[in-house]
């Protein structure tokens, strides 16, 4: 696996790998699937001031399988706080037809490194739909810890949902990566 910044050259795969999700994707999230909604992502995760890690505030990430590029899933880190706070919000999902294959947990392992070593964060927060199973069994395992619940919280498809709070903190990110060693 690696990652690399989404390009207008990948709009044609990346809405047809959306348009193929959206059942899997459900109510959980919605990806770009026009020409002018993928460029707009273009635009706020991957242009030069996302490629810069000292005032990037948005960061998108296409993840991809190493033996053959097919974009297996996205990672996106958004309103990047600097300051005091040094945090910033993640939000993944994976593209048909390779959800459960295990390609997203090694690609938040990356997404991870470049949240605490490249943009030097102190946090990242992720925030989840409670009946999204899946999304928990990913973050999980990478050390996540549910901080709380927020009734009401994002509007998605029309409607306000309730979500999970979800963080790691830098030092336990490198805490656990130091014994994997």
């Amino acid at each position: 696996m690696y990652l690399r910044y989404p390009q207008q050259r990948d709009a044609r795969a990346f809405i047809a790998a959306a348009t193929a999700s959206r059942r899997l994707h459900g109510l959980w999230v919605q990806a770009p699937t026009t020409p002018a909604r993928f460029r707009n992502y273009v635009e706020r995760f991957a242009g030069a001031k996302s490629r810069n890690p000292a005032s990037a505030t948005h960061v998108g990430l296409l993840a991809c399988r190493k033996h053959d590029d097919a974009l297996v899933g996205v990672l996106n880190f958004s309103e990047i706080i600097r300051g005091g706070f040094q945090s910033t919000y993640l939000g993944y999902y994976a593209l048909a037809p390779y959800a459960g294959e295990g390609y997203m947990s090694e690609a938040l392992k990356l997404a991870l490194q470049v949240a605490f070593r490249s943009l030097k964060l102190h946090r990242v927060e992720v925030n989840i739909q409670p009946a999204n199973a899946r999304s928990t069994a990913l973050i999980r395992p990478a050390g996540f810890v549910r901080e709380g619940y927020s009734r009401r919280y994002v509007k998605i498809a029309g409607r306000w949902r309730d979500h999970e709070r979800w963080a790691l903190l830098v030092e336990d990110w490198r805490a656990r990566h130091k014994t994997r060693r």
